[in-house]
């Protein structure tokens, strides 16, 4: 038996096991009875055929957020699509060259915006509301004449808040700059209309939606993809932006991943939302528990939870209860979240903090057992505080 036999899995919103369709998919592209061949040779039946299932992933993946197929360019994930679309923004910046985020963002964002500032480009951070949200009226403040391009997510991966982006994108466009959105957290969880919501390019990543590690995209749309320059070189794959031969297991993988998103999401998500709610009737009743931003728009799967009480955390690890204490970008660098600081928790209180994150597989077993955990913890906690 492994540890992970009895392991109650909280922890979606870092990464996801690929879906069983998901993992056939990919195997039927590796052998060498399976489709293998370089989708750039073109000369032969082998890398037709790969050609051919690389097509219809890419038509998968527009599908899943309602964008043209040609618009869709293959990246080895989100990290990688938000150095694309910043890096190659700032790469054709003339006098458009100011640039606006949150504080929420992921650190795929925010260290590239930092290594653009370096290079002379003025960058703004927006604050949360109260709410913990990311507003419209903030985005608006922010913009100046020479604003090029604002960076937002539109699902946060730490407190599971939901952007207004289809009313951001009317101030960001309404003042001529292009609005690129990090849908790392949201793809699957949510539905996306790219072309309602006003999004210019999006970061996807398939390890967050029941796909492989490795492979993600960045959809462009036709205007904004002038305005970009590439910043791998080497062939002029992907409409140019992106030089490389496609692994064709991890991208067909990446399309069925999709496909199954599309068909699953809506019964995906109330499944998840009852879980959820079970969850937290389950633990907010307990004393010194509250969510975070718990008034905001928000999806149900994700729940950032601060305990009063020390030491919690530690409690926490020693069981068979896979939880966060931090994203995993920041439990990777070794600090405290920059999301908890943002919306006005300081280290003691970031420290006393756990993200659920509930997914596909999540069961009402496992919910129930995560309550009976929560509350023992805190029960074996409590005489800490009043010794």
């Amino acid at each position: 038996m492994s540890e992970m036999d009895n392991l109650r899995y909280f922890d979606y919103a870092a990464t996801t096991p690929a879906d069983p369709k998901v993992i056939e998919s990919m195997v039927g592209c590796l052998g060498k009875e399976g489709v293998f061949g370089n989708p750039a040779s073109s000369s032969h039946a082998a890398g037709q055929q790969a050609r051919q299932l690389v097509e219809q992933a890419r038509k998968q993946v527009a599908a899943l957020v309602c964008a043209g197929a040609d618009e869709i360019i293959w990246t080895s994930g989100a990290t990688e699509s938000n150095n694309l679309a910043l890096k190659g923004y700032a790469d054709t910046a003339s006098a458009r060259r100011h640039l606006i985020t949150s504080r929420l963002e992921h650190k795929a964002v925010l260290d590239t915006m930092a290594s653009l500032e370096t290079r002379g480009m003025p960058v703004s951070y927006l604050d949360p509301s109260s709410n913990g949200e990311i507003t419209a009226d903030a985005a608006a403040a922010a913009l100046r004449a020479d604003t090029g391009l604002v960076s937002l997510m539109l699902v946060n991966n730490e407190l599971g808040t939901l952007t207004d982006m289809a009313a951001i994108s009317k101030v960001v466009h309404a003042a001529g700059a292009l609005l690129h959105v990090d849908a790392a957290q949201a793809l699957g969880k949510t539905p996306i209309d790219v072309k309602a919501l006003g999004i210019d390019m999006m970061s996807m990543s398939a390890h967050k939606v029941y796909g492989p590690k490795g492979i993600g995209a960045l959809y462009v749309s036709r205007e904004a993809a002038q305005r970009i320059a590439p910043q791998m070189h080497g062939g002029g794959h992907e409409r140019g932006l992106r030089s490389g031969t496609l692994p064709t297991h991890q991208i067909v993988a990446m399309g069925t991943a999709c496909a199954l998103a599309a068909a699953q999401m809506n019964s995906d998500n109330e499944r998840i939302a009852r879980l959820s709610e079970r969850l937290l009737e389950g633990v907010l009743c307990l004393e010194g528990v509250t969510q975070n931003a718990r008034a905001a728009c928000r999806i149900p799967h994700t729940s950032s939870l601060t305990i009063d009480l020390p030491g919690f955390f530690t409690f926490m690890l020693t069981g068979d209860l896979a939880v966060s204490s931090t994203s995993a970008c920041n439990s990777a660098a070794g600090t405290s979240s920059h999301v908890l600081s943002a919306i006005g928790l300081d280290e003691d209180a970031a420290s006393r903090t756990v993200r659920f994150s509930l997914g596909r597989y999540t069961t009402q077993e496992d919910v129930d057992f995560a309550i009976a955990c929560f509350r023992r913890v805190v029960e074996q906690c409590r005489p800490r505080v009043t010794a």
